[in-house]
């Protein structure tokens, strides 16, 4: 990911923040949503439709740059595609783009047989085969590449392609060692509830990341489908003990996610819950010399916003965030800006009210996940053993509550 501009830790008043840190826009938008791309009040980019979704991120308020178009996203196919409700989402001709991306010069570059597919330094194996990819019609674009829909080896997979900078030589390395980085990740990680890796390549002014593809959308816009209303009990603790299983697996590997969110956790066919987006992973022993900015505010550890050296445990701090946002149904912070709330979280102590009727449980971990100080919070073999004892508490109290139901019913006469 592309380093944005330095974030003070303390920002002043609400009136002057932008002098303080200059709001990025982020990597894509949603196709459809105009050629300009754009943040909503609560800073947050929406990248799906018709309740699909990708695995790489793309909400992050903290990089990317609105004014770094490149050579070949000037082209005219790279614009926003007005498609009619009937149109077909990708093509069945195999090695092909669909006729709708006939004019789109990213997915042309990709599937252009006159330039060599380049193998991936240290994972030839999971180069793909683009003879068996189907280019479907891209759903969103931001400044750097698109995303899209598309088939290989008849599985339906989230299509990545960021485009090589022509003419600059630091950002191409920069965005080099950052697709390096998430092909490494991607290919190291194998579990139930990590999304699926399925290949990559490159090509001389491309790169392509392929993974699979989740139907159900991320949780976020599962939330936001919901106009705000709390995720049922149950549901909410399976979801939540998918993603602990997920970071306990990701940091026993001795890993970083540092963009945990809600935007990032995608929803399989089968409802458990993926971890994307590992593009601005780190491995651990590399803190000292990562980008700070990496991340989205309202989940950030404050450490991290202060630029302060930081452990595995930022990604527990975001993960209680995610917690309350799947009890409530809500936007963490969502009556302040990104940067507002960076700075309530820094500078006030402020963290996401937690509801009254909340579960003891399920409070207490939130408490100890987003505590200030890294060293109270939990790492997440720990989450997950209390997530399972609030898990098993839920069901009795469930069979209590159904057994009472039961005793009250009027008996009847033989």
């Amino acid at each position: 990911m592309v380093e944005g501009p330095k974030f003070a830790g303390i920002i002043g008043d609400d009136n002057n923040e932008h002098n303080y840190y200059d709001f990025t826009s982020g990597f894509y938008h949603k196709i459809g949503e105009g050629s300009n791309m754009s943040i909503d009040s609560v800073g947050s980019m929406q990248t799906s439709n018709a309740g699909g979704s990708v695995s790489m991120s793309v909400d992050n308020s903290s990089v990317g740059s609105n004014d770094s178009h490149t050579h070949i996203l000037g082209h005219p196919g790279l614009r926003p595609m007005k498609m009619d409700n009937n149109s077909v989402g990708y093509s069945v001709r195999p090695g092909r783009v669909s006729h709708a991306l006939s004019d789109d010069a990213l997915a042309q570059a990709l599937m252009d047989t006159r330039f060599p597919t380049e193998g991936l330094q240290n994972y030839d194996e999971w180069t793909i085969d683009l003879r068996k990819l189907n280019m479907g019609t891209a759903f969103a674009q931001g400044a750097f590449g698109k995303l899209y829909k598309g088939t290989y080896n008849g599985e339906d997979v989230a299509i990545k392609i960021l485009e090589r900078p022509e003419n600059n030589a630091e950002r191409a390395q920069l965005m080099e060692q950052q697709f390096q980085q998430e092909v490494m990740m991607l290919a190291t990680l194998k579990h139930p509830n990590i999304v699926r890796f399925i290949g990559a390549c490159r090509k001389p002014m491309v790169w392509c990341i392929v993974t699979e593809y989740a139907k159900g959308g991320s949780v976020r816009q599962f939330l936001m489908r919901r106009h705000n209303r709390s995720v049922p009990l149950k549901l909410a603790v399976k979801q939540a003990l998918d993603v602990a299983r997920g970071m306990a697996y990701v940091h026993g590997l001795g890993f970083i996610h540092r963009d945990l969110k809600s935007d990032n956790l995608l929803i399989s066919s089968d409802k458990s819950i993926k971890i994307a987006d590992f593009g601005v992973a780190r491995i651990e022993v590399q803190t000292e010399g990562m980008t700070p900015e990496t991340g989205t505010y309202r989940w950030m550890a404050p450490e991290m916003i202060q630029h302060r050296p930081y452990t595995q445990k930022v990604d527990v701090y975001s993960f209680g965030i995610v917690l309350w946002e799947l009890i409530t149904g809500m936007l963490p912070f969502q009556n302040m800006t990104a940067v507002q709330a960076a700075f309530a979280v820094v500078n006030k102590g402020v963290r996401p009210i937690i509801p009254n009727d909340c579960l003891p449980a399920l409070s207490e971990i939130m408490t100890r996940c987003w505590d200030a100080n890294p060293e109270v919070r939990p790492p997440f073999t720990e989450v997950v053993r209390m997530l399972e004892n609030a898990e098993m508490e839920i069901m009795t109290t469930v069979r209590k509550a159904r057994f009472r139901c039961c005793m009250t019913q009027p008996m009847t006469a033989d």
